[in-house]
């Protein structure tokens, strides 16, 4: 795990790189890799690669990055891990290719499997990965991101030259990288809480899309191309029983745990009681030489909506017998942390789980481990959110032949009764225009609510539009295709593609990185989520049961009174706090940016203040901080700020 970044000019003569550049930009992430540094310039001073190395398998030096083939003609930087790397050697191996440099480097691997199979080599790779490659054989640039996006890669296009890198604030360093928001982009996160892919909220600057990769040539020239779709890799389970499908599921998430057990530094696992990490500790103990070191998180009361979990993550490492550390979490912890994580971010990702996520990366780095296993992405493969099948009712019913001028009389009725920013009018409003329901696992600001709370001159400019133009082109494909055209299918897919990519696996890299630790995610090991996604919707919605057949797999493994209570999921108090001292500093720096911007509609967001609106208002200030860091260029004193609110009470 690391980080990498690079330039590439299209012209001699107009820009000359130097190594003072792409140290500027490099050493912006000592996060990524604090146990060394390299970079790499061509002889005609056109491309530069420079890396941060978090060491994780291969400690020795011959492993550092930049990294070369043979006759220099490849030079390679690479964020992730090839979990078969080992085997893929092999393969090459018996292709003939037995010089090697290093002893087991994952990213040696890369560059031979590279030059024996060109692109197509990524077929094979196993794993999680962001890579910059110069073929100076080819005079051309590749920037590839894993299948499924759980490393990010960003780029610039400016004054003949492209940069490149793991995090934006590397690419602020260009002196010549403009600093703007993205309006367009801002219309969207108020839907997403994200900014879908190819945008970021930096005008300008663009994240590749997963399971993607971007070529630039010497001149220019650019070309950008999906590698892999999972739905042209699914086979459909059919006629197949439901102990099979259960059978199968767990041997496959058997195995992408155990690929990710490999590394030559400690790995724990996050733990939070439930069925996703339960599982995922319960399978890392059949690999683990000594005992599992787990983790866990909870907030110092039980508040409404986030009871604590800790008493259930507890049970659960004695269960296995665990080494088990826990923190618990104040509504101070997250005031003092807003500066960091504002930093961090690069662009808003408006979700506050940021912060639980954040210090339970540090509570695993501080006591010795460098790697962690999460649960992410069960939920999204096994219909595991509560609301989801609410949603999934709403889109049952909007299937009955009801004519479009009876639903949208049903608006007028819910306008009138006040309900015109409620929920059930945005979904009710896409069903009267013949749009599909689901948009996404988060749905922040409805239509009408995201045109009211911005300025009037952005009003304007977005009146007629909305988020629907972000996630077209997914929908295109998955009616192209989907083997199954079903809601719950579409609704997997979706968050495959925004969600999960963009929201929840930012926030595990971003805070994760943040302490310099990796985090790996077995349940969106490529194969594994092939797998789900051929299992047909009648067997993953048999019951009316969240993970119905993933409780089916894991029965046995794991305690039935975990799989078999309610789920909790894992937030964070933001509604409680907002009637606290989060709440009034919210209210201040608000005030204060829609006083000095022309984003916002400050009676509007106000309203939305005062009348206890704290999900919302949460949206509205990470947007607003990271505008103050990142675009006004200051920091907000947290501490002064916290401090005086303190005094007054």
């Amino acid at each position: 795990m690391c980080g990498i970044s690079g330039v590439l000019a299209f012209k001699s003569g107009n820009f000359h790189v130097t190594a003072e550049y792409l140290v500027r930009m490099r050493e912006t992430m000592v996060h990524r890799g604090p146990d060394g540094a390299g970079l790499w310039i061509s002889p005609d001073l056109r491309v530069g690669l420079a890396h941060r190395r978090l060491s994780i398998i291969d400690l020795s030096h011959t492993a550092s990055q930049p990294m070369s083939n043979g006759d220099g003609s490849l030079q390679i930087v690479f964020n992730g891990e090839i979990y078969n790397h080992a085997e893929i050697r092999r393969e090459l191996e018996e292709h003939g290719r037995r010089r090697w440099k290093t002893d087991h480097s994952d990213t040696e691997v890369i560059l031979q499997a590279f030059e024996e199979w060109g692109i197509e080599c990524l077929q094979r790779f196993r794993g999680m990965f962001a890579i910059a490659l110069w073929d100076a054989k080819a005079r051309r640039l590749w920037l590839i991101r894993d299948r499924i996006g759980i490393k990010p890669l960003y780029y610039s296009i400016h004054h003949g030259r492209i940069t490149f890198a793991s995090e934006i604030k590397a690419l602020l360093q260009d002196p010549d990288q403009v600093r703007a928001v993205n309006e367009e982009a801002l219309f969207h996160y108020l839907s997403f809480i994200t900014t879908p892919a190819p945008d970021t909220l930096f005008a300008g600057i663009h994240k590749l899309p997963p399971g993607s990769f971007l070529t630039i040539d010497a001149d220019g020239q650019r070309h950008e191309e999906r590698y892999w779709d999972v739905l042209e890799h699914t086979t459909p389970l059919t006629g197949v029983s439901e102990e099979e499908i259960a059978e199968r599921l767990l041997a496959e998430l058997r195995t992408s745990v155990a690929l990710r057990t490999v590394s030559d530094v400690p790995v724990g696992v996050f733990l939070s009681g439930g069925i996703d990490s339960s599982t995922n500790a319960a399978l890392f103990s059949e690999c683990a030489t000594g005992k599992v070191k787990t983790f866990s998180v909870g907030y110092d009361k039980d508040y409404r909506g986030c009871p604590s979990e800790l008493p259930q993550a507890r049970e659960f490492a004695a269960h296995i017998g665990a080494v088990h550390q826990e923190r618990v979490l104040t509504q101070q912890d997250f005031l003092d942390f807003l500066p960091r994580m504002i930093q961090l971010q690069d662009e808003p990702i408006a979700d506050p789980v940021c912060m639980p996520v954040y210090f339970l990366s540090k509570l695993a780095r501080d006591n010795g481990v460098v790697v962690a296993q999460a649960g992410e992405g069960a939920d999204e493969l096994f219909w595991g959110y509560r609301h989801w099948k609410w949603i999934l009712n709403l889109i049952r019913w909007n299937s009955y032949p009801v004519p479009r001028a009876a639903k949208k009389l049903g608006l007028l009725g819910l306008s009138a009764l006040g309900k015109s920013h409620s929920p059930a009018y945005e979904l009710l409003r896409r069903a009267s225009v013949g749009l599909p329901v689901f948009w996404g696992g988060v749905d922040a600001f409805s239509q009408r609510a995201k045109l009211d709370v911005l300025s009037p001159r952005l009003r304007r400019r977005f009146g007629n539009q909305t988020s629907w133009q972000a996630i077209r082109p997914t929908h295109e494909r998955f009616m192209e295709k989907a083997w199954e055209k079903t809601s719950v299918k579409w609704m997997t897919y979706v968050d495959l593609n925004l969600r999960l990519p963009e929201l929840l696996l930012m926030r595990l890299d971003k805070m994760g990185m943040g302490v310099s630790l990796e985090t790996r995610v077995p349940f969106l090991d490529h194969k594994f989520v092939q797998l789900a996604m051929s299992i047909p919707e009648q067997v993953i919605t048999r019951g009316n049961e969240s993970k119905h057949i993933l409780k089916n797999a894991v029965r046995g493994l794991i305690p039935n009174d975990i799989i078999d209570r309610r789920k909790q999921g894992f937030g964070v108090p933001i509604h409680d706090w907002f009637f606290e001292q989060f709440g009034e500093f919210a209210q201040r720096e608000l005030s204060e940016f829609c006083a000095r911007t022309d984003f916002l509609d400050r009676s509007a967001v106000m309203n939305l203040v005062q009348s206890g609106q704290g999900a919302h208002a949460w949206f509205l200030l990470n947007f607003a901080l990271w505008w103050k860091e990142f675009i006004e260029g200051k920091r907000p004193s947290m501490a002064n700020q916290t401090e005086s609110l303190v005094a007054t009470q």
